[in-house]
């Protein structure tokens, strides 16, 4: 066996790249602006906001780094939360159409990558909540993005 074929993929490369990336947040956004409770938090969101998320996720899963290009890394998505104050019942409902959006775009469904995939989804979420109603940043400009990958916890933990 060469070494690319005993290489493990990204959960990025697993999920199926870049295009299913823009295709879970384009799904995703239009059930959030359809939704009671989220669409007052989102209905402001610039039309670029989808594309940003996905290359965010993208990143963290081990894709291009077009996200800290473009938005700032870590701390730039950080700061887009500040000022939201996100309740519990947002983060619960966003991660609930997240997942039936995995489920409706065909992510896959073996148990390691969704596994990791909740996984990010429930911390990223909570990290959302703390920074939206925090009264300054928790986190300092060029920390590096979180890199998750199949198991093992997200880099760098924030303080709440």
């Amino acid at each position: 066996m060469t070494p690319e074929q005993n290489r493990i993929p990204t959960l990025y490369e697993w999920m199926g790249g870049m295009e299913k990336c823009r295709q879970l947040t384009d799904a995703f956004y239009k059930k959030v602006l359809a939704d009671p409770l989220l669409e007052p938090v989102f209905r402001h969101m610039s039309a670029h906001h989808q594309q940003l998320v996905a290359n965010f996720i993208a990143e963290v899963f081990g894709g291009p780094a077009a996200y800290t290009a473009e938005g700032g890394g870590h701390a730039g998505m950080v700061q887009r939360h500040l000022g939201r104050h996100l309740t519990e019942q947002h983060r619960r409902q966003w991660v609930k159409l997240l997942i039936d959006t995995a489920d409706e775009i065909q992510l896959p469904d073996d148990p390691e990558f969704r596994s990791a995939f909740v996984a990010y989804v429930e911390w990223g979420t909570r990290i959302a909540v703390i920074t939206s109603n925090a009264e300054k940043p928790s986190i300092e400009p060029g920390t590096p993005m979180p890199e998750w990958g199949w198991g093992v916890p997200g880099k760098p933990y924030i303080e709440p």
